[in-house]
């Protein structure tokens, strides 16, 4: 099985490069100590208070693990308030760093997606653009038009 799962890659070529997972909490605080005690997420980037997209975001990693995107609501009108009510979509998305945001929507759009919205532009990207896909499969891809971008973190006492 490894085998053919290993040639199936061998010499594939993507524009894509995985960058976070997006997670929807209340308070950034209340999310990055529950991120240390379960999954030894101690290295966090600062909090970048994004009010045109109405989100509070801050990003973390272990020393082994994926990075995590936190995210709170900014503003009465964040767009994750429903989230949260709700208690739906907490585990909100998979982002991954594009250089063509126009070629990548256009290839979404052609394997079912629908966004959910315009590219925006992201404080924490530098003020690149991100957009928001809804796949077939009822999960959410975030498209973010800045390639070569790198987390800075930093040790969790120091956040």
């Amino acid at each position: 099985m490894a085998g053919v799962a290993a040639e199936g890659i061998v010499g594939a070529v993507s524009t894509r490069r995985f960058d976070h997972i997006g997670v929807v909490v209340g308070e950034l605080a209340t999310g990055r100590e529950l991120l240390q005690a379960m999954l030894d997420v101690s290295y966090w980037t600062e909090v970048f208070e994004d009010a045109d997209i109405g989100v509070l975001v801050q990003f973390g990693r272990s020393e082994t693990g994926p990075c995590y995107e936190l995210i709170a609501p900014f503003g009465e009108a964040s767009p994750i308030a429903g989230s949260l009510r709700g208690g739906r979509n907490v585990l909100n998305h998979v982002a991954y760093l594009v250089a063509d945001l126009d070629a990548e929507g256009a290839r979404m759009l052609e394997q079912g997606c629908i966004a959910t919205g315009a590219a925006q532009p992201a404080v924490a990207y530098g003020r690149r653009r991100v957009q928001f896909w809804m796949s077939p499969l009822r999960f959410m891809v975030e498209l973010i038009e800045a390639p070569e971008h790198e987390h800075v973190y930093i040790t969790f006492g120091e956040a």
